[in-house]
């Protein structure tokens, strides 16, 4: 049997013809994903997913390309879907360790860490971004003019008012922690 009549019969749930496509392309699948990848185990993994996402898809598939083609899409698709993911992945693993960094920093310098989160909460956006891709990230000053699209002399302005603010209201906190406001009674005279 060709393609188009191993084709038709998976579309109708056919799992031999499923099983004899895939027997027919799946040696081709893998070599191209070795190809791509450079890991020939995630290859045979990217493979496998291909084939199911191929299960699920086969309704429609339209004939107008090869059949190879199709899977060769799917599996790319896969693939640079998993990049992305790995990717968001990793990010948020830098994050998270750039996180405990300026933690552990501002605790070695006793300062509360929730005291600062809040300190930066209060901070507009345009304040707030640039001090966290400076003290956060460790961007250069002019990287982050070109990533915000603003003068370098705005971004070191921004960034300094923004960590004066903060430090201003670190220490109007640490006041108020140490001198704690009475309420005044009030007495009215008749």
């Amino acid at each position: 049997m060709d393609d188009k009549d191993l084709i038709k019969s998976a579309k109708r749930g056919d799992s031999l013809a499923f099983a004899m496509l895939f027997e027919k392309h799946y040696s081709f699948l893998v070599k191209y994903l070795i190809k791509v990848t450079m890991k020939p185990e995630m290859a045979e993994d990217l493979a496998q997913e291909t084939m199911i996402k191929c299960i699920e898809k086969i309704k429609l598939y339209n004939g107008k390309s090869k059949f190879s083609s199709w899977l060769i899409t799917i599996a790319t698709n896969i693939y640079i879907d998993d990049l992305r993911r790995k990717k968001r992945e990793q990010s948020w693993q830098e994050q998270e360790q750039a996180l405990r960094k300026m933690k552990w920093q501002f605790e070695s310098r006793n300062e509360e860490w929730n005291d600062v989160l809040n300190a930066l909460g209060k901070l507009s956006d345009e304040i707030r971004i640039p001090i966290v891709l400076k003290h956060y990230y460790g961007y250069a000053y002019d990287e982050i003019a070109d990533m915000l699209g603003i003068a370098l002399g705005t971004v070191k302005s921004r960034i300094h008012n923004g960590i004066a603010t903060v430090r201003k209201e670190l220490n109007d906190d640490d006041r108020r922690q140490d001198y704690p406001v009475k309420e005044e009674t009030t007495t009215t005279r008749l």
